[in-house]
Parts: C-alpha cells; sequence; structure tokens
C-alpha cells in the first residue's frame, strides 16, 4: 500500500510539474494521474490504497482548499469581495424559489415540499 501511494505521489508531482510549465494548473494533472491511476482507468492502485480511498478523497479535498485559500490575496479579495459574495448566495436563492413555485404548477404538491426540493437543489 505504501509503495502503491508513493507511486502515485510522484507521478503526480511529475504530472504538476510538466503541466505547470505548459501553463496548465497543476492541479488538473494531478487529478488526471488519479483517474489514470483508479479503478477506472489502469487500475494500479493497491485494493488496500481503494480501501482507505474515503479518507484520502477527504485529505486531498482538505488539500486544493487550502492551495485555492493560500492563493487568494488581500487586495484580490477586496475588488471581487462583494461580487464573490453576491455570486454565492443569490443564484441559489432565486433556484430555491423557482423551484418552489413552478414546482406546484407543475407537479401539484404542497409549497412546503417543493421548498425543501428547492432548497436541496440549490444546495448542490
Amino acid at each position: 500500500m505504501a509503495l502503491s501511494l508513493a507511486e502515485l505521489i510522484v507521478v503526480s508531482l511529475q504530472v504538476d510539474y510538466i503541466c505547470r510549465r505548459w501553463s496548465i494548473p497543476g492541479l488538473a494533472g494531478m487529478l488526471l494521474v488519479g483517474v489514470a491511476f483508479g479503478p477506472q482507468g489502469l487500475a494500479w492502485i493497491s485494493p488496500d490504497l481503494a480501501a482507505v480511498s474515503t479518507d484520502l478523497r477527504m485529505i486531498a479535498l482538505i488539500v486544493i482548499l487550502l492551495r485555492a485559500g493560500f492563493e487568494l490575496s488581500k487586495d484580490t479579495l477586496k475588488k471581487v469581495g462583494g461580487r464573490a459574495l453576491l455570486f454565492s448566495f443569490v443564484p441559489a436563492v432565486f433556484e430555491g424559489i423557482a423551484i418552489t413555485f413552478l414546482g406546484r404548477w407543475l407537479l401539484g404538491l404542497t409549497y412546503m415540499e417543493f421548498a425543501i426540493l428547492g432548497s436541496v437543489l440549490a444546495a448542490v
């Protein structure tokens, strides 16, 4: 398991370097390596490593969010902060409202059922 993980990390770092040299985000290359090595690709990952894949996916998500967070600068956040805040919740609110009111007309269920459905779909 450790050898398989080490191979995956080494190849991912090499592909990250190559992608950055070609002006492609390195994270995209790492994701492609993960797909290629995974069970749907070449299946080079050991079954033991696949068994702990849920934990590894959580760690990968944390790394992705940390890399994105470290790339933020104070000046950039001041420039686009208000628009980013609006873009984060305004579409979800409109989706929820649209599903709530159009759902009653389309399927005939109660407003409360479609409000719940709208909030779930807007969150996704």
